[in-house]
Parts: C-alpha cells; structure tokens; sequence
C-alpha cells in the first residue's frame, strides 16, 4: 500500500470558480480516509484528480512519495469503485473481475489464485459464473469491489459505491467494506455525501463545501468539536441545533422574548460574545431540570418523531426551533411544553460573524 499526500491543488474550470480551491490532504498508508460534503462541493472532482481522471489546475499530488500530476491514470497503480458499478453486462463475474489482469497479461494461474481469493474474501464464489444481469445490486457492488481487489493497488477509490444501494444494502455493504479494510489493511480515499456513511466508515474525515477543506479530523473529534457551524450542521444525524442568541448575566436569550435562565456559572469562556450562535446537539438537550445544568429553559413541542429506541422531539423556541433526542416512550404532544437543560460541557459556541468556533 502507500500515502497519498495532497498539496495545495487547485481545480477551476473558468480559470476563475474554482471547484476546488486549495486543498492539503495527507492520507496516510493503510487509512481510510472520507471525503465528505454536499452535493457540487468538490470532493468527487478531488478523486478525480487523485486517480488521473482531471488535470489540476494547481498544485501537486504523490502517491507514495511519486508526484503523479502527469502521469497517467494507468500508471498510477490505483483501482477505482463507482458508483454505477461499470461491469461488462456480456461478461460473467469471473470475466470481469479477471479482465483487467488479463489486459496485463498476467498469467493464467495468478489470475485464477487471485480471483479466487477475491471471491472469497467476498463471499462471491456461488456467483463466478453469473452475469451481472442476474445479481441483486449488494452483489453487483461486490464484484466491482472484487474487480478493484484483484489489482492489489496502491491505493483504492471508491466513488459513492453505495448510493444506488437500498437503506438495509447500504448497511451491510458499509459493515462489508469496513471488514475489508481491517483484513487488507488498504490504503481507501472514499467519497460520499452521507455523514453517517463517512464516521462509520473513517478513520479521518475531510468535510468540503464550496471546494475547500473545513474540518480534517477523526470522526470523534469532528463530532465533538466541530470547527465551524457548517461541520456543526452538517455532522450528526439529526444535525447539532445552531441558535442565534446572546447572552446576559442571568440568561441566554434567543429573541422573540425567549429566553433561558443561567443556573450555574461553570467555565464558558466565549459566553461573553454578543451576538453569537450557541450550538447543542440533540442527544445533549436533556428534559427536565438537571441540578448541574448550566442552562434550564422551556420550549413548545412542535413535532413528535417515535423512532421506536427513540423519540425526536422539536422544541419551538420563539422563531428558532431545536430538536431533542429523548428516550423511547416519552409521552409529549404538538403544543406541550417541556423542561429542558443543557450542561455547559455540552455547549458549543459559534461566532455569528464568521462562524468559526469560540
């Protein structure tokens, strides 16, 4: 396996909007690493370029210590998943997943061991003899995956594999890909636009929007401390609740004449700065009133979501609104108004200006 090591790259197309725009990656060898964001943030045009399929604009790409900006795609001794699969519809998964040795010319034997081994590591031999008109979608993607295996790569691309999937496929095909991971030990750049696909599957994530990196870190460290509003938004399912409020010596006030009373004075060092938005995530936005809670208000229930563990409940606060994610069973109704309380480790603060975190 090897590294891959982004630096500074550029992408515009007009030579003046740049789809990516300054981008410092460094993927270290056998990591796993999730470009993440919305869609027409960059990150697809990112592997692109990182598998020779874009020429950058600016800056430079290595893959394993070897600038590859020019070098073609394959030269480059990386293997690529779609998203649409690509196999050859006349041909049988053991024709497709052998075909790029083949091109190679590498001999027959090798071959045979190599898609073999791929198949079981898969779980795909019952299927060698099938042609991709007769697989479900799950199979098919682990025959495009397989066909990548085979290579036995440098580095692996997966381009949003498994946004054709159905919710219960993406599932088990995300625990799939992950299981290959821990065993190969592969060097993987991974692009999605599903947050919940990225921290399940990531050991660092880089979260794009409008062509630039916001946050690069590890999923725990991106959910805890999220670097500005928009990672804060965007990480966590439901997302954090973002607030605009200020603060007074007794109360965090959100407009509208809402407000919340301060029950404790523990450390909050941007609790100072007015205006500002003051972030909880869901999980955090407890009902009742905690004895250590550093903030205790009231918010009116305008919807209930029982999700069988558990219930989404969101709160109206004046003209903002804010979910909480309560325990299952908890009896609430549209127009209820409930207690809730947050701990002052659980706040997050944001600057209204910039949006960059406190």
């Amino acid at each position: 396996m090897a590294r891959v090591d982004i630096k500074s790259v550029r992408k515009t197309y007009d030579g003046a909007n740049f789809a990516v725009n300054d981008v410092s990656i460094k993927v270290p060898d056998g990591e796993l690493v999730v470009f993440v964001g919305p869609s027409g943030c960059g990150k697809s045009t990112l592997l692109r370029m990182v598998a020779g399929l874009e020429d950058i604009s600016e800056g430079i790409i290595e893959i394993d210590g070897r600038e590859v900006n020019h070098v073609p795609t394959r030269e480059r001794d990386i293997a690529m998943v779609f998203q649409d699969y690509a196999l050859y519809p006349h041909k049988t998964v053991w024709e497709n997943m052998a075909f790029g040795l083949q091109l190679r010319k590498t001999p027959a034997a090798e071959i045979t061991r190599r898609v073999n081994d791929a198949a079981g590591l898969l779980r795909i031999e019952h299927l060698l003899g099938r042609k991709p008109a007769a697989l479900s979608g799950g199979q098919r993607q682990r025959v495009a995956i397989g066909r990548a295996i085979v290579r036995n790569p440098k580095v692996f691309l997966f381009d949003e594999p498994l946004s054709n999937l159905d919710a219960q496929l993406r599932t088990e095909m995300r625990a799939e890909i992950k299981r290959l991971h821990h065993r190969l030990g592969a060097t993987i750049i991974y692009v999605t636009h599903d947050q919940v696909e990225a921290m399940t599957l990531a050991d660092k994530i880089a979260i794009l929007h409008q062509g630039c990196v916001q946050q690069l870190g590890t999923p725990a460290e991106l959910y805890a401390r999220p670097g500005n509003q928009f990672v804060a938004g965007f990480m966590g399912s439901p997302p954090m609740n973002l607030l605009s409020a200020h603060w007074t010596t007794s109360t965090l006030e959100f407009g509208d004449g809402h407000r919340w009373s301060r029950k404790t004075l523990s450390p909050i060092p941007w609790a100072d700065m007015t205006p500002m938005v003051v972030g909880v995530r869901p999980e955090h936005l407890m009902l009742g009133e905690l004895p250590d809670a550093a903030l205790v208000g009231q918010g009116l229930v305008s919807m209930v979501e029982p999700l069988g563990a558990e219930t989404l409940i969101t709160l109206a606060l004046g003209s903002q609104q804010a979910i909480c994610r309560a325990p299952a069973g908890v009896l609430a109704a549209i127009g209820d108004s409930l207690t809730v309380s947050v701990l002052a480790s659980h706040l997050h603060g944001f600057s209204s200006d910039t949006g960059l975190r406190c």
